[in-house]
C-alpha cells in the first residue's frame, strides 16, 4: 500500500490480484449475490485507490481493507432493505445454497463418488448454517475462520472491543453447533 501511495507503477495491480478473490469471497458470503459482491469489491478497491495519498499504516493492511469492505457491505444491506426497486431480471439470482449445485459439477476424481457427494453436501449444510447467522456473527466467523484474523483485528474491522468479538464468536459457534449437530448426528439434512 505504501508503494501505491507513492505511485509506484504496477503496485495497485499487484494489490488487486493479491486480495481480489479473498475479498470477493467474503463479500459474496455477506451479501448472498455474486453480482452485487463483485460491484462492492470494485468499490472497495476504488475507495482504497482514492484514499492512497492519505494512507498511514496503523494496523495490518488487510484489517483496513476488510474494515472498508465490512462497512460497504453493511451499508449495502441496509440500503437493500430500504430499496423499493424491483430487479429487472426474471431469473432468480443464485443464492449460496444454489451455488452449491455448481460445486457438484466440479467433483474431484479422488475418492469415491459417494464420498465426494458427502463432502459437497456437508459444504452446503455449513453454507446454509452460515446464512442463518446474523450479519455480525457471520462476518466475525468469516474473518476468523477464512481470513484467520485475530480477535483484535476483527474488533478493529467491526468497530467493537475484543471481549465483544470473543462473545460474538462464542454465540456464533453455539448457533452453528445447534444447526449442524442434527446433520452430523444423523447424516440427514433437516
Amino acid at each position: 500500500m505504501l508503494q501505491i501511495r507513492d505511485d509506484v507503477p504496477g503496485a495497485f495491480e499487484v494489490l488487486v490480484r493479491t486480495y481480489q478473490d479473498r475479498l470477493l469471497g467474503i463479500l459474496t458470503h455477506l451479501i448472498g449475490r455474486k453480482d452485487e459482491a463483485e460491484d462492492l469489491t470494485q468499490e472497495v478497491f476504488l475507495r482504497i485507490y482514492k484514499a492512497r495519498k492519505g494512507y498511514r499504516p496503523r494496523a495490518k493492511f488487510s484489517t483496513w481493507l476488510f474494515t472498508i469492505a465490512n462497512n460497504l457491505a453493511l451499508n449495502h444491506l441496509r440500503g437493500r432493505g430500504r430499496s423499493s426497486t424491483v430487479p429487472l431480471e426474471t431469473q432468480p439470482q443464485p443464492t449460496m445454497r444454489s451455488r452449491g449445485m455448481a460445486d457438484r459439477s466440479m467433483v474431484s476424481r479422488e475418492g469415491t463418488a459417494s464420498g465426494q457427494m458427502r463432502k459437497v453436501e456437508l459444504s452446503d449444510v455449513v453454507r446454509e448454517a452460515l446464512e442463518e447467522l446474523g450479519e455480525d456473527q457471520r462476518i466475525a466467523v468469516l474473518l476468523n475462520k477464512f481470513e484467520e484474523m485475530s480477535y483484535a483485528e476483527i474488533a478493529e474491522v467491526m468497530g467493537r472491543t475484543e471481549p465483544a468479538i470473543k462473545s460474538l464468536l462464542a454465540r456464533a459457534r453455539t448457533n452453528l453447533r445447534e444447526r449442524l449437530e442434527p446433520y452430523l448426528r444423523t447424516g440427514q439434512r433437516g
